[in-house]
């Protein structure tokens, strides 16, 4: 798949104190995660009866806002992320970036704030990307990490939507997550809060989701854990997410693999690895299944061997294996706390895919630069 940017996309001014290479090569060398941003964002407005107004690649800095703007107020903020990353050729890619601008416009539509066209939200994708190629990191594991977002700027206080928007898209080189090498996490199963609950906004991607996880992910690391899992609201047995990622499971019976994740309710986030994860887990010869599974299971299953790893998924770390859980009810660990084959294995042959070094057949690569 090719992208193209159209007429009605984005007015391109480039910024006058962008980076010199020397200055950009220093700060590449170990870019971490979201620390580090590129020369440029795409700045789009939206006006209540006028629609979306023209879109600008501008010098990357600090926005006005009105101190009364509705988003510091009611929380009307969502957003997304997806990755570019360097092909073989030296071409630029994205990894499904058309399925992150539907599940941005679904987060939309539940925070009661208007869908952006997919092609403003390709477009931009395209213009940021191609005036900061420079910024795309080429080892494997290694991508240019973009985060579009969206947040309500009328100056009101009143509790009702807003009319005025603001689309920001900008872009952080990420290294590999794991610098060291893949490193299994300890959790924390949280019984005190919840991510979610149904009839809420688990489905959307919304800024209130991250600041209520806060506070549970504050007391794992209390408890000497990275990460909290969650619980379901009604029946406080259900295994939902792990911080912000959805949670594999893998069992080995018969001689044969299955992949197990949480069934999609409404309070999960359909996560696009998680998607991409299940396709090619068939593909590899796995089986792969969406259903509800407890905490009783997950400790009974490791204890019968039925079940041999865990791992979370997500646009950041691609896979994070679990290698121990904590509770209060009692602490196990996953595959003697070391990285598991399948989740070794579903790791590489994305990452592979990402890269460019192996060959994509579902269209998942949109071709941005070269």
């Amino acid at each position: 798949m090719s992208l193209t940017a159209n007429d009605t996309s984005i007015e391109i001014r480039p910024s006058n104190h962008a980076a010199t290479p020397e200055a950009r090569a220093k700060l590449m060398t170990n870019p971490g995660f979201g620390r580090i941003f590129t020369d440029h964002m795409v700045v789009v407005p939206y006006k209540e009866g006028e629609g979306w107004g023209k879109g600008v690649l501008q010098a990357y800095g600090p926005i006005a806002m009105d101190p009364a703007a509705s988003v510091l107020h009611y929380g009307q903020g969502i957003f997304e992320g997806f990755k570019a990353f360097k092909q073989p050729d030296g071409s630029i890619a994205c990894f499904r970036p058309e399925a992150n601008a539907r599940r941005f416009n679904t987060s939309a539509a539940r925070m009661a704030m208007p869908e952006l066209p997919e092609e403003i939200f390709l477009a931009a994708a395209k213009a940021l990307i191609t005036q900061d190629q420079a910024w795309v990191p080429g080892a494997v594991g290694e991508s240019l990490y973009l985060r579009p977002l969206m947040i309500a700027t009328e100056a009101a206080l009143g509790v009702r939507p807003s009319n005025e928007y603001l689309f920001i898209l900008l872009a952080s080189p990420a290294g590999a997550y794991f610098p060291a090498g893949v490193k299994p996490v300890t959790v924390w199963i949280s019984d005190d809060y919840v991510r979610a609950a149904p009839g809420g906004t688990g489905f959307a991607k919304c800024a209130g989701n991250y600041a209520a996880s806060l506070v549970a992910q504050k007391q794992a690391q209390g408890e000497g854990c990275d990460q909290v899992v969650w619980l379901d609201a009604v029946h406080r047995k259900y295994i939902e997410e792990m911080g912000g990622m959805n949670i594999f499971f893998v069992y080995q019976e018969q001689g044969e693999t299955t992949v197990v994740t949480p069934e999609l309710t409404g309070t999960l986030l359909p996560g696009i690895t998680r998607n991409s994860l299940l396709q090619l887990a068939r593909e590899l010869g796995f089986k792969a299944e969406e259903r509800k599974i407890t905490v009783d299971e997950w400790r009974a299953d490791i204890a019968s061997g039925r079940m041999t790893e865990a791992f979370a998924c997500g646009t950041a770390a691609v896979i994070t294996p679990v290698g121990h859980v904590k509770s209060r009810h009692g602490n196990w660990s996953m595959n003697k706390g070391e990285t598991g084959p399948v989740a070794a294995k579903l790791r590489e042959t994305l990452l592979n895919m990402q890269h460019g070094l192996s060959k994509e057949n579902h269209g998942w690569m949109t071709k941005i630069v070269g």
